[in-house]
């Protein structure tokens, strides 16, 4: 019994990833695509083609935050911005703007 319930939890975990994505701009995108692993300088190209790859299963948010040595707030943060805004809204010097934008928004 414990032993089939361990092999359902395996096979639960073993999840089917696709071999591409559909990345930010409508382009194919494939792991090979993503920025280099250790990236530090993040432009808003790079950050979207990072938050799709997790919206479509191409690597997990776990994956994405040790490759890219990112902190789980960072990341959520970049997913918001995308989800509210789209790509502008990633971009650091629009932050609060967006931000704004998106407070107001909630109001009415």
């Amino acid at each position: 019994m414990l032993k089939g319930m361990i092999e359902d939890s395996m096979i639960e975990n073993q999840k089917i990833k696709p071999a591409q994505v559909v990345g930010p701009l409508g382009e194919p995108l494939t792991i090979d695509d993503l920025p280099a692993a250790g990236t530090t300088r993040w432009v808003v190209r790079r950050k979207a083609e990072v938050v799709a790859a997790v919206n479509g299963g191409l690597l997990t948010v776990d994956e994405v935050c040790d490759r890219y040595n990112l902190s789980l707030e960072e990341f959520a943060s970049w997913q918001r911005a995308v989800d509210r805004s789209g790509m502008p809204g990633l971009r650091v010097t629009r932050i609060q703007h967006y931000r704004d934008l998106y407070e107001r928004q909630q109001k009415y």
